[in-house]
């Protein structure tokens, strides 16, 4: 029989998965990847038991909990958890503390014949070893940055590295204007654990030298930590270069075959497609008042152009048009201002191969 445990180190390298029975609000607001969501309590129940034991204390609480889930009820829930536990015989169960919650949870499976682990201090504790280690690890690195002009490659030099963390990845956003995926970004305590997690892999291996792609401190709505950020604004940088029809190219794999992909996975292909065009009609009218009123006409009647013809006929060969002046007339300056700045702090540049074999070289 498995023990319980506070080997959380483990826990999280492992990719074991977890068994969350604190209430969906709790889980909303932040989770450990690999965990699933069958709440003892949901948060309608939760919310009574917690006035009651403020109320009236302790035992109060528990025996209103245990009237709320009651017959069918919790019959049904104890089925999810049996569920999991049997498809999941490797992995654990928490609640919020490792208390009450994660304690009658373990009970009831036993109960059912099913002998499972509990997380010991639960959430609140692995959050905070996660936390502690993200600062330690973060003041621990040294980092190189991957550059270059929008469209040149970053996120492809970065999956040919070994010692490397892709930020976009674990923000599920692309870093730009554009960078929306059709399913939406992590909450910011999702994008902490998974940027700790990643971090402990590397430093469990005794790599401390990491190469991320030059970011600023919002990545969508995800924030980098402070002192990551203030690393990086010194860190040295290697640039991309590539040509712009590459870069053309890149783009509308990514931000109109891709994207499209998504949303007609999610979606079906005609609310899909719809939700696509909206998407990408909005992220050009968030640039309106950096394009100017004129600018952002012109593209936009070069998008709106570009998807009737790909409603029409599904070709994309006409969402060319907006790109490659979206490139030349407005990212493009933005980032040769933004290579000036950093300038002293190139130590390498050349297209994408060239600055791939660099890195390996580099012990990247």
């Amino acid at each position: 029989m498995r023990q319980d445990t506070q080997n959380y180190l483990s826990i999280l390298l492992s990719d074991t998965p977890l068994l969350d029975v604190r209430a969906p609000l709790e889980f909303a607001q932040g989770a450990f990847p690999h965990a699933k969501n069958w709440p003892l309590m949901n948060d309608e129940e939760r919310h009574h038991v917690g006035l009651t034991y403020k109320q009236k204390g302790q035992d109060d609480a528990i025996e209103l909990g245990h009237e709320l889930v009651s017959g069918d009820v919790k019959q049904a829930r104890v089925a999810q958890w049996i569920e999991f536990a049997k498809a999941n015989p490797q992995g654990y169960l928490y609640c919020f503390r490792g208390g009450l919650r994660s304690r009658i949870s373990q009970q009831w499976l036993a109960e059912a014949g099913i002998q499972y682990p509990r997380i010991i201090g639960g959430y609140k504790a692995m959050r905070t070893f996660l936390l502690e280690s993200l600062g330690k690890n973060i003041e621990a690195s040294s980092f190189v940055l991957v550059a270059g002009f929008t469209g040149c490659g970053k996120t492809e030099v970065m999956k040919e590295l070994t010692a490397a963390i892709d930020l976009e990845m674990l923000a599920h956003h692309r870093g730009s204007s554009f960078g929306k995926h059709a399913t939406d970004q992590p909450v910011q305590i999702d994008f902490d654990n998974r940027l700790a997690i990643a971090l402990l892999r590397l430093s469990t291996r005794g790599i401390t030298k990491i190469a991320l792609e030059d970011e600023s401190r919002l990545i969508g709505r995800c924030a980098l930590p402070i002192s990551m950020r203030d690393k990086m604004l010194v860190s040295p940088v290697v640039w991309v270069e590539e040509s712009n029809e590459s870069r053309v190219e890149r783009i509308l794999h990514d931000y109109v075959e891709d994207l499209g992909a998504q949303f007609e996975r999610l979606l079906g292909p005609e609310a899909g497609f719809e939700a696509f065009a909206a998407r990408l009609l909005e992220s050009l009218k968030n640039l309106y008042k950096r394009l100017g009123g004129e600018r952002h006409a012109r593209l936009q009647n070069a998008m709106q152009q570009a998807l009737d013809t790909q409603k029409n006929t599904g070709v994309i060969d006409a969402h060319r048009e907006w790109i490659r002046p979206l490139l030349t007339e407005y990212y493009d300056p933005m980032y040769e201002h933004q290579r000036e700045g950093k300038a002293s702090r190139i130590i390498f540049s050349g297209d994408r191969l060239a600055v791939t074999q660099y890195l390996k070289e580099s012990g990247y």
